[in-house]
């Protein structure tokens, strides 16, 4: 967890690869999240291995708010492979990610243009495959009410746009819900209002939660 937590931020959910073709000219895009500077070069270590025959593997990464930025174009022109691999990931708003982009040469040279755009056309296809993702800062409230309240609370909280983790049934009712940081003041006054305060709210913990671009809840940490 980051020591000055930002309340949002995008990255990738999952390792992710994408393969394109250049004028016979093969280009792997391998993606993987990563924490730190040293997940990164291990990673980039780890594809090095794997595709040890290849002629070039180009590698871009960012980690963190404080935007640590490092690339490679590993033996290609200067400018024609990890600056457009690293622009891609700029131009996504993403961070805590990196890309290898391997090359397995054709034999016909593409040119600085053409370097440039296939090298970034890989890496944005890689991008996707990894399922890009917003990172944001939830607070878990648990909510215990009586049942008769059910409908109400689970009304307001589909309104509002939070999300339900868990709803435990026993003698009272208790809900586990996501509500992000900046809304939590506002949220707890709203369910003590429409309850007429016959609700206890306690944060039971504070947590990333990854939605993809459709707005769906992927998985949290």
């Amino acid at each position: 967890m980051r020591g000055n937590q930002q309340t949002e931020y995008k990255t990738v959910n999952q390792f992710g690869t994408a393969e394109i073709v250049e004028k016979k000219s093969r280009f792997i895009a391998s993606v993987k999240p990563v924490a730190t500077e040293e997940e990164a070069l291990e990673f980039i270590a780890e594809l090095k291995s794997k595709y040890w025959d290849a002629r070039h593997n180009v590698y871009a990464y960012i980690i963190g708010d404080n935007h640590i930025q490092r690339y490679s174009d590993d033996g290609e022109p200067s400018g024609t492979a990890g600056i457009p691999v690293l622009e891609i990931i700029k131009k996504e708003q993403l961070q805590d990610v990196a890309v290898v982009v391997t090359r397995y040469f054709g034999g016909t040279l593409l040119g600085a243009g053409g370097l440039v755009r296939a090298y970034g056309k890989s890496a944005k296809e890689g991008l996707v495959a990894a399922d890009i993702v917003t990172m944001k800062l939830c607070d878990s409230l648990k909510i215990n009410a009586d049942y008769t309240l059910l409908g109400k609370i689970q009304n307001e909280i589909g309104n509002a746009g939070h999300i339900i983790e868990e709803i435990v049934y026993r003698d009272d009712i208790t809900i586990f819900v996501l509500v992000h940081t900046g809304e939590t003041q506002r949220f707890v006054e709203t369910m003590i209002d429409i309850t007429n305060d016959r609700v206890n709210i306690e944060k039971a913990a504070t947590k990333y939660i990854a939605v993809n671009e459709q707005g769906k809840l992927c998985s949290s940490e």
